[in-house]
């Protein structure tokens, strides 16, 4: 982002936290401004255009930048992650929110919302510069605040939205300088393409690390994928697809392919949540594919690092769909009257929120340190204890977000099991954070 527009949406910040704005009603218009300022932002320095085909040659693979080692954890969000951060919710509240209901039960995000979102530029975050992006501001740590901020809004839509930035940063952190020089300059442009992950199987008990669909090598260096993944957000329209795969000898790895490749196929999978995401299932009929497909060829953890990410970013969205369940639940239950009196004046009403701030916090915590983490594991022993925060936060978003979106629909009561209020879709979401393994990178 450049110098100039930093400093114009700074100033629009700090007018936007004046108190004085809650009395004028002019907080929602000056958000407003933020989020229009920063889709201009990007759209100033994003100006490739999409073709899945070499823009120029790169010198070799860029990487996402680490931060020095250090001891000291800051829960404070630097300026410009703040900045990201209001615009983030703006969107979410003003375009996320209002068209959640209608997307769950339509099954899928608008082409229009999906490409509002797209004007944001968060895909361009892992595009390099000398192809027309702003990889020099790709941090996890900012990225799970992009994506908290849009579950307030929605998760499933959420999902949807961030699904081509999954596969821009997997192109960034894995691939290489062609593999990087033919596709990631596509998500640079203000019409990146619809692209997703394709990590889960539909078997019991998945495990990421024992995957069903091959990759067999073939006497020319490239590989025949043959195989089927399900819960792939937006498959009917994706254009590109990362997609995991078992090849012989060397474990679980990653291949990018094109939906127009002969023997790729697509199917509707209906779901109990994230509905908004459309996902889908992907079969794999003896794809061929060149040696050129295969991601981090040159990097033995990148499948591992893959499913670590992943697994943060449904801890960051899972953080952000149970704020809005707190923030609907506080002022619900001190309007509403039974017996002459709110129903939050009761011990058991008030204890049970109170044990939702709690857990939200232990959530966000852990979630954020992990992502810190991230972002300088190239200490010693950095890729271990990236992995052990990332263990400690999914864990715990798993079982505590389900249990906020119970809480959620229990303090309700009726209310909490009809469609008028959202919890009920909340609930639905929360419930996959347990399941996912991958879909979304952070």
């Amino acid at each position: 982002m450049s110098q100039l527009v930093r400093i114009g949406l700074r100033a629009l910040r700090k007018i936007a936290a004046s108190p004085q704005l809650e009395a004028s009603g002019l907080r929602g218009p000056t958000q407003r401004l933020i989020y229009e300022g920063t889709r201009l932002g990007f759209q100033s320095i994003t100006t490739a255009t999409r073709g899945f085909k070499a823009v120029q040659r790169l010198s070799g693979a860029s990487r996402p930048a680490r931060r020095a080692a250090t001891d000291l954890f800051d829960l404070n969000p630097s300026e410009d992650q703040t900045m990201m951060m209001d615009a983030m919710r703006a969107f979410a509240d003003e375009q996320l929110r209002p068209q959640a209901q209608q997307a769950d039960a339509e099954g899928g995000v608008s082409p229009q919302l999906l490409q509002a979102f797209a004007e944001l530029g968060v895909a361009a975050l892992s595009v390099p510069d000398e192809l027309g992006g702003a990889g020099d501001t790709h941090e996890v740590l900012t990225q799970a605040l992009i994506a908290e901020q849009l579950a307030h809004g929605d998760l499933g839509m959420a999902w949807a939205c961030l699904a081509p930035a999954a596969v821009s940063q997997a192109l960034l952190r894995w691939g290489s300088a062609s593999q990087q020089a033919t596709y990631l300059g596509a998500f640079a442009g203000e019409h990146p393409p619809p692209a997703a992950l394709a990590l889960m199987e539909p078997t019991p008990l998945f495990d990421p690390m024992s995957l069903r669909t091959r990759a067999e090598p073939t006497p020319d260096g490239g590989y025949v994928l043959t195989g089927e993944k399900c819960m792939v957000p937006g498959v009917a329209r994706a254009e590109l697809f990362v997609i995991a795969a078992d090849v012989p000898g060397h474990g679980p790895q990653l291949f990018v392919v094109e939906a127009n490749t002969p023997g790729l196929s697509h199917a509707p999978e209906p779901t109990m949540g994230l509905r908004s995401a459309a996902p889908g299932r992907l079969r794999l009929d003896q794809v061929k594919l060149s040696a050129e497909a295969r991601l981090g060829a040159d990097q033995p953890d990148a499948y591992r690092e893959c499913i670590q990410l992943g697994r943060l970013a449904w801890c960051a969205l899972s953080v952000g769909c149970a704020q809005a369940v707190l923030d609907l639940l506080v002022p619900y239950v001190n309007e509403r009257q039974a017996f002459g009196e709110p129903i939050s004046h009761r011990q058991s009403v008030a204890f049970a929120v109170s044990n939702v701030a709690i857990e939200l916090q232990g959530m966000r915590l852990l979630t954020w340190r992990a992502a810190e983490l991230a972002d300088r594991h190239d200490a010693p022993d950095g890729l271990a204890a990236f992995a052990d925060a990332v263990t400690l936060a999914r864990r715990l978003c798993a079982d505590k977000g389900m249990q906020i979106g119970s809480d959620g629909v229990q303090l309700l009561g009726g209310h909490g099991f009809v469609k008028e209020y959202p919890v009920e879709r909340w609930y639905r979401d929360l419930r996959a954070v347990a399941l996912m393994e991958g879909g979304l990178l952070l």
